[in-house]
């Protein structure tokens, strides 16, 4: 394929050499804007005799007598179209000054004479123009790959095929974009062009030309009749079409037509499209008729009705050419704006007895995601599909909307919770239901990804449950969109370099590990962009390999790990409690570089909590470089970025850091992002994906997002940190009370999971009851307003409550200080059965709130500790280990003092104590560690013993799960 450098419409006018196999694109000097109204040429027709009896010579192009007054009125006509234009162009402009209309030219050869008459109108109207020469015999393949290069383009407008016909196959024009198809030739604009719905399509420019020479005849037309002669195809129909719906009647014939001249002689309009060598004698028109040449053609003689070789129509089709232009860029910026909901919502039919959790996600079919993508105001191009029920949103989203209001923010989060868990997942899905399906309120619920490990663990599935659901479920739970995989991957190459690096430190010189991290490459020695950033780090402001001295190449190439500071550790995403401590470099071929490590479950990474809390993807690449890996002997933390692998972890996660769209059962739309542990991270969804829900929903609209654990852990950090990072401020907080949670908290029996509910939470127990809304809920409650925020109670009632005790939690809530409290039944109702729910949310969140921190970032480490411990958990103080007192003065001299902190605890009790439920006081709170995530941005104190490598029990949910092998569905997943 060649192509063409072709000159920018603001160079000279003059004819430059073509050179072959470039491209290029002209963008304007001066900043005029677009818009699009029609106009219409007010012009003469030809008339077959003059004033005076005699013929006089026609320029049929033009379609008026060859006058210069004539030729004059033309002109003027021309002009207003291209001042009409201008016009919307400036209109437009002030409102999206960056923007700039473009008109792409595919043509096969080099011929520019339809670039120079484009190129005319483009400056007179402030339009682009850029021209693409193919080969002059040029294949289908050739115009297809350069159609779908300028579908893609965002910058082009509009797409004039000058082919030769027989190359403007079905292929290429069902390849042609309908939306950038200004010569209006493809099927659909054809179509839209036939029906009568333009509010879409275009007018072929031309076929708009010849209707305004037709409507401003001296005479009027309508009801006369008007002749087509040649042309056959679309432009022969858009002609045809146009004319009779202007009341005008239309005959067709073709040049060899035996009666062509009679056909001529009676018709009060002759409209030729296809002219080729071929005139019309003057005597075959007859008095007061008009004639129009479509293209012009050389004069046969004085006597005919041929064309001149000036321009004529094709400047008229060419100002309406770019006003086509101008309206595709013109719908292009009405469709960046914000769009309206259309959300259709999928019916339940709810089941008695509930069925499992995956035949009833197995009974709804999912709408395709691209369907429900359109319902919310997603762009085709936001969208990268998984297969046909989730795909990924790109980022560029927030861009589109960056002016559109954000929408309500409501946290869900929960009392204390037992070791079954009390719903907070499928609260989440409910509302949203009730929201969107029954009130029709915009929503969007915002989830974290379920670790595998849990999935084929004890807890089993995290897609929420019964008739409040994330569906597919088999796909929300097992792998999803890879996120976790890239996780993984991410990690363990950090490891990886880890050990690899300490290997060559030991076996090397500094000259040796010089040579191999700087390699000559064609004989020139140059560092690498990320070894630059680390020469800056080390104070040396040198790119020249050469021009190091031996300290600085020392200082370079050494980082010096100490083995036993290493804080990195490798992950995977399963239950493995084998690996909590492992022996590396036992193989000979280590060279003795043997050391104990360990094994985390991959959600435990600072890089999920890093996707958790980056705001964009330069954010997240800097805060991937920014991760401590350990210390070296000297007591410095190296980095990811001293190590070299920043980059490549950025590489391996620009995928992970879109969100994942998905749908509830009722078809309302889930954002499904990121996964980070509770105890030693923060335990909550992605900042980008509440980010792009809140633009989505409009500014009457709900996100409603979801913190782990209980509100003393997952809520407090979802105040303190995410919302640090985000900048996003919450309406409302629902907190998931169960009356088995309360009981428990009133001082009944322990619970574990797999083991039958002892009779205490089986049977009505008013008084365990009373017990732990009086204590657990209280202080639950009150932790809310700690940081300004309404609290609505939700109870998600299980089947063995009773609706006086149902109704005693509802009543001390309130006494307790939340805005309502409700029962919820969206378990075995769908989103019907929190509908009263959604509504007290709805109310809640119309009432201003007085949102504040809870401590200054600025406040010493241990402060900040103190703080938490005595506001959020009751503690009467803090004490901290030696070791922990150290690591907060190293942190602090580190510069590391300002960072949020996130409190690592039990998650079954208020206290460090698990057995501690209700809300203890009196005790002190005792902090074991105290470590940081530098990346993700905060300190995490270690308060007792926490695991970060879940075990399998002796009955895992793997027994249950299994594959049919003929159908491909899956059995046992919760």
């Amino acid at each position: 394929m060649k192509l063409a450098l072709i000159r920018s419409a603001y160079s000279s006018l003059r004819a430059h050499p073509v050179r072959p196999g470039s491209r290029f694109t002209g963008f304007s000097r001066r900043c005029l804007p677009i818009g699009i109204t029609s106009s219409r040429l007010s012009l003469r027709a030809a008339s077959a005799t003059s004033s005076t009896g005699t013929n006089p010579k026609l320029t049929g192009n033009f379609g008026v007598q060859s006058q210069k007054g004539d030729e004059s009125d033309y002109d003027n006509h021309v002009r207003k179209v291209v001042q009409c234009t201008r016009e919307a162009i400036v209109t437009l402009q002030k409102r999206n000054p960056a923007i700039q209309p473009l008109l792409a030219i595919l043509q096969a050869g080099e011929d520019d004479s339809t670039l120079e008459i484009n190129k005319k109108m483009a400056v007179k109207i402030g339009l682009n123009i850029t021209q693409i020469c193919l080969a002059k015999e040029c294949s289908e393949d050739d115009i297809v790959e350069e159609l779908l290069k300028l579908n893609d383009d965002p910058k082009v407008h509009g797409i004039y095929l000058h082919l030769p016909p027989g190359s403007i196959t079905s292929r290429v024009l069902n390849t042609l974009k309908p939306e950038k198809d200004i010569e209006g030739i493809s099927d659909l604009n054809m179509g839209r062009l036939i029906r009568g719905d333009l509010s879409k399509g275009f007018v072929p420019p031309l076929a708009s030309a010849v209707l305004d020479l037709l409507e401003n005849h001296d005479a009027p037309l309508e009801g006369k009749t008007v002749l087509l002669v040649g042309g056959e195809g679309p432009l022969q129909l858009a002609v045809q079409c146009l004319i009779e719906r202007s009341g005008m009647v239309t005959l067709k014939s073709h040049w060899s037509s035996k009666t062509l001249q009679a056909q001529v002689m009676q018709a009060d309009a002759v409209v030729l499209l296809d002219v080729g060598n071929m005139y019309v004698p003057p005597t075959w028109i007859r008095p007061g008729a008009a004639i129009i040449y479509s293209k012009p053609v050389l004069e046969k003689d004085e006597s005919a009705f041929g064309l001149s070789s000036k321009s004529g129509l094709e400047s008229l089709t060419a100002a309406y050419r770019t006003q086509n232009v101008v309206r595709s860029c013109s719908r292009w910026l009405k469709g960046q704006e914000y769009r309206p909901w259309h959300l259709r919502s999928l019916k339940l039919q709810p089941l008695t007895p509930v069925p499992s959790d995956l035949e009833i996600s197995r009974a709804q079919i999912p709408k395709p995601v691209d369907q429900l993508a359109e319902e919310i105001g997603l762009l085709p191009e936001e969208l990268e599909a998984y297969g046909r029920s989730k795909a990924k949103v790109r980022l560029s989203v927030l861009e589109r909307l960056q002016s559109q209001p954000n929408g309500k923010y409501i946290l869900v989060a929960g009392i204390t919770p037992t070791p079954l868990g009390e719903g907070k997942s499928t609260v989440t899905v409910g509302l949203v239901q009730a929201l969107s399906a029954h009130l029709k309120l915009n929503s969007f619920a915002c989830l974290r990804q379920p670790s595998q490990g849990p999935t084929f663990g004890v807890k089993g599935g995290a897609a929420g449950g019964g008739y409040a659901q994330v569906i597919p479920m088999e796909e929300f739970n097992l792998h999803l969109t890879g996120d976790i995989h890239a996780i993984t991957a991410a990690n363990n190459l950090v490891a990886a370099a880890i050990d690899a690096r300490m290997l060559h430190e030991a076996t090397q010189s500094d000259k040796a590990l010089f040579n191999r991290l700087v390699p000559s490459v064609n004989g020139v020695r140059k560092f690498s962009p990320i070894q630059i950033s680390r020469l800056q780090r080390l104070g040396i402001r040198k790119t020249d390999p050469a021009s190091l001295t031996p300290e600085e190449i020392n200082a370079f190439v050494r980082l010096d790990l100490d083995p036993s500071k290493i804080t990195w550790q490798r992950v995977v995403d399963t239950n493995d409690r084998f690996l909590r401590k492992i022996t590396v470099g036992q193989a000979s071929s280590e060279k003795g570089q043997i050391r104990e490590t360990g094994f985390d479950i991959a959600v435990a990474s600072e890089i999920m909590a890093i996707l958790a809390l980056a705001d964009s993807l330069e954010d997240m690449k800097n805060r991937l470089a920014r991760m401590v890996v350990g210390t070296s002997r000297s007591g410095q933390p190296i980095t990811a970025e001293d190590l070299g692998v920043s980059g490549a972890l950025a590489v391996l996660m620009k995928d992970a850091i879109k969100p994942t769209l998905m749908q509830t059962l009722e078809g309302t739309p889930v954002f499904v992002h990121a996964g980070p542990f509770a105890n030693i991270a923060h335990g909550n969804s992605s900042v980008l994906a509440d980010k792009l829900a809140l633009k989505l929903v409009g500014q009457d609209g709900f996100v409603v997002t979801e913190a782990g654990f209980g509100a003393d852990i997952g809520m407090e950090k979802f105040f303190n940190i995410k919302c640090r990072a985000s900048g996003l401020r919450p309406s409302v907080v629902v907190l998931v009370a169960t009356v088995r949670a309360l009981k428990m908290h009133g001082g009944g029996p322990n619970v574990s999971a797999g083991a039958p509910l002892p009779r205490e939470y089986t049977d009505e127990n008013l008084s365990l009851v009373a017990g732990g809304c009086r204590s657990n809920l209280k202080k639950q409650i009150q932790i809310a307003h700690l940081f300004g925020v309404p609290v609505v109670v939700a109870v998600n009632v299980f089947k063995t409550d009773t609706q006086a005790e149902i109704d005693l939690v509802c009543q001390i809530a309130k006494e307790c200080g939340a805005s309502d409290a409700l029962p919820c039944n969206h378990w075995a109702q769908g989103g019907r059965g929190s509908s009263e729910l959604a509504q007290a949310v709805k109310e809640a969140a119309s009432k201003p709130s007085d949102f504040q921190f809870l401590y200054n970032t600025e406040m010493p480490i241990v402060e900040k500790i103190r703080t938490i411990a005595q506001r959020v958990y009751g503690a009467d103080d803090i004490e901290l280990s030696p070791e922990a007192k150290s690591k907060t003065d190293y942190y602090h001299q580190q510069g590391y003092g300002s960072l949020p902190i996130c409190m690592a605890k039990t998650h079954l009790s208020l206290s460090h104590m698990p057995d501690k439920k209700g809300a203890p006081t009196g005790f002190v709170l005792p902090i074991r560690d105290v470590r940081a995530s530098i990346g993700a941005g905060f300190i995490y104190p270690l308060v007792g013993t926490m695991s970060t490598m879940p075990g399998l029990p002796t009955r895992p949910c793997f027994y249950d799960i299994d594959l049919d092998p003929v159908t491909e569905e899956i059995t046992g997943l919760f």
